[in-house]
């Protein structure tokens, strides 16, 4: 009944994001931007890590697709409790778990496209990697959307206004970009910088991406990244179906 009730949520959220062809072209833009405009700019300079400036830029933006984006999602639960979306499924035998998942899991499909979209862009500006090391990355950013979207939507069911939304999602998306080295590697900064960022979860998928782009799958940083990932998806998505059921939506 999970799989199915899960199935149902999914398929009516995605079939939403699907006609929203606009939306889905927008929420790239801002990648894109730093792609064409910023991404040129490191084009043969040391980086301080393995491999071209590409290979260290694209996970970073990729990344940040799914660091913005998810950490948004939780508008649409507000806007839904407006509209009476949330009371008219809190009266269905649906798994509360089923009602988050399927939401999440529309993120991460939506997200996961996009960053198919923004890699062919930097193929075509001059990124070269392993095609398994892509597909690795598409997988981090699905399980950093799972993760953020789950958190975003625990977050909506508790405020009441997007007022009151907007300005909390801020406060944790930009500190969370400039310490986790999403642009740049943070070993490229001063010594107590590099050591804070080492508590930003963000930082230990940033670099396990970024040796996937250069064909190191058994490092240190791949499997921190890895551990990293898995942990906080499972944490976020606890931490998301408990307000679900709490709050009875």
């Amino acid at each position: 009944m999970l799989l199915h009730d899960t199935a149902i949520i999914y398929g009516r959220y995605l079939r939403q994001s699907l006609r929203s062809r606009f939306a889905l072209l927008f929420g790239i833009l801002m990648p894109l931007l730093y792609l064409v405009f910023f991404g040129p700019l490191l084009t043969g300079l040391p980086l301080g890590g393995r491999g071209d400036s590409w290979q260290v830029l694209v996970p970073g933006l990729l990344l940040q697709l799914g660091l913005f984006g998810a950490l948004f999602a939780g508008f649409m639960i507000i806007l839904e409790n407006g509209q009476g979306v949330v009371e008219r499924m809190r009266v269905t035998p649906v798994s509360r778990l089923a009602l988050l998942l399927g939401r999440v899991l529309r993120e991460a499909t939506v997200f996961v496209l996009q960053a198919v979209l923004l890699v062919l862009a930097a193929v075509v500006m001059g990124l070269r990697a392993p095609l398994a090391g892509i597909l690795i990355g598409f997988a981090f950013v699905a399980l950093l959307t799972v993760s953020l979207a789950s958190l975003s939507y625990a977050l909506a069911m508790k405020v009441r206004t997007p007022q009151e939304f907007g300005p909390l999602v801020n406060a944790v998306s930009m500190p969370s970009m400039l310490l986790s080295g999403l642009m740049l590697p943070m070993t490229l900064g001063p010594a107590w910088l590099n050591v804070l960022s080492h508590f930003m979860p963000f930082r230990y998928l940033v670099d396990a991406m970024r040796d996937a782009y250069v064909g190191a799958y058994t490092t240190d940083h791949m499997l921190y990244g890895v551990l990293v990932a898995v942990g906080f998806a499972v944490l976020a998505v606890t931490v998301g179906t408990r307000v679900f059921r709490t709050a009875g939506a």
